[in-house]
């Protein structure tokens, strides 16, 4: 069985629907609690902000967030669905799973961003666009987990808005890039997630992956996204192949009931996918070792 874990956190976002992130994260984890059959834990964070520091703002908000979240993840019991809140929420449970399961771990990150930036080369200085290269362990000593996760055993799917830099990562080949292209198919994931060589994944679901004419009500919304059932049929298929050992939704900016239902398949499949996960985990691989 998995644990959902609300993070509201909002701080890494730095546009104006940002102010939606912390309703939206209860109104979606309520919501997936519902269907999944889950109870929510909610973890406490900071409300407010602080100025920029390093390149990072709101850094010494985001570091309390991160203490909070982190007492939560060592007390988890097994695998963890973190609903957000914005994305930079998913650099811990990243390393949390790099630390359990080894350095064949891999990340399946479904975003319409890359989130491949550092605090050099933002240029928002928005941490939710820099979560995923902080798990690769580059950027901010203080936000870059332990034991890195390899960025050639990371499939990017979805991404159509990337800075220079990340864009200059994804043509030397650091990570698999599965574009939305005429004629897309879950296969091409699967094919990506196969080619890793990754033995298992951590998922990460960012909403703006969707497109904004099926759910227009993530923090950042792109024109060109995939709609609901091609997620979850992607995640559905990556599933049957790999085990899922840890998953994140992010960046959900409404708490209107009416919008989220377009959400239910999504939650479905990514609480099908963990299930299916945690009942291939051995008993070694047990969830009790604490981690920074």
């Amino acid at each position: 069985m998995f644990e959902l874990h609300a993070v509201a956190q909002r701080q890494g976002a730095v546009v104006a629907k940002s102010s939606w992130l912390p309703t939206g994260c209860f109104a979606l984890a309520d919501l997936a609690g519902k269907v999944l059959g889950t109870p929510v834990r909610r973890v406490p964070v900071r409300a407010g902000t602080s100025p920029l520091v390093g390149g990072i703002a709101s850094r010494e908000v985001l570091l309390v967030n991160r203490a909070l979240q982190l007492t939560a993840l060592n007390e988890a019991r097994g695998p963890v669905l973190t609903i957000g809140g914005d994305c930079g929420v998913e650099t811990l449970p990243l390393g949390l799973v790099r630390q359990r399961f080894g350095p064949t771990v891999g990340v399946l990150w479904f975003d319409a961003h890359g989130d491949l930036n550092t605090p050099a080369t933002s240029p928002s200085g928005a941490y939710h666009g820099m979560a995923l290269r902080h798990a690769f362990g580059e950027g901010d000593r203080d936000f870059v987990v332990d034991t890195p996760l390899s960025p050639r055993r990371t499939v990017l799917v979805g991404a159509r808005v990337l800075d220079p830099g990340e864009q200059a990562l994804i043509d030397r080949g650091l990570v698999r890039h599965v574009p939305i292209e005429q004629g897309w198919h879950s296969s091409w994931v699967t094919g990506a997630a196969e080619a890793s060589r990754a033995s298992q994944f951590y998922l990460h679901i960012d909403l703006d992956v969707l497109d904004p004419s099926e759910f227009a009500d993530a923090t950042c919304p792109e024109p060109g996204g995939l709609l609901v059932s091609e997620v979850a049929d992607a995640v559905a298929a990556v599933a049957s192949i790999r085990p899922i050992v840890g998953a994140g939704i992010t960046e959900c900016a409404t708490d209107r009931h009416d919008r989220l239902r377009v959400l239910v398949p999504l939650l479905r499949a990514v609480g099908a996918a963990l299930r299916a996960g945690s009942g291939e985990l051995s008993v070694s691989q047990g969830w009790s070792s604490r981690h920074r």
